[in-house]
């Protein structure tokens, strides 16, 4: 079985990369690597079965909010082709606002 597509748009890479600037801030360099990594690597595991988490319709058509490790939680729109990463918020973020204000 072929996997979808991953395609991070580029608001959730600037959050991945505010993400990897803030934590050095709190502990180090390499834990903030680790971290992020693995919430690409989460992220990448959509394309096996992309209709984990909890359906978001009334923010987006089709819109999926899987959590990650108690922290982060992972916005993203399924289709039959691509998995497109919308955001990727932390630490108790309100998705919701965020997402109810974007096409």
């Amino acid at each position: 079985m072929t996997g979808l597509q991953i395609i991070f748009t580029p608001q959730a890479e600037q959050q991945l990369e505010a993400l990897y600037a803030y934590i050095p801030l709190q502990s180090n360099e390499e834990r903030a690597e680790k971290y992020i990594r693995r919430i690409i690597d989460m992220s990448n595991s959509l394309m096996i079965f992309p209709m984990r988490g909890r359906l978001y319709e009334h923010l987006q058509p089709g819109l999926r909010i899987i959590g990650f490790e108690c922290r982060v939680c992972i916005a993203y729109v399924p289709s039959s082709d691509v998995v497109r990463i919308i955001g990727i918020f932390y630490g108790g973020r309100d998705f919701t606002a965020v997402l109810q204000h974007e096409p």
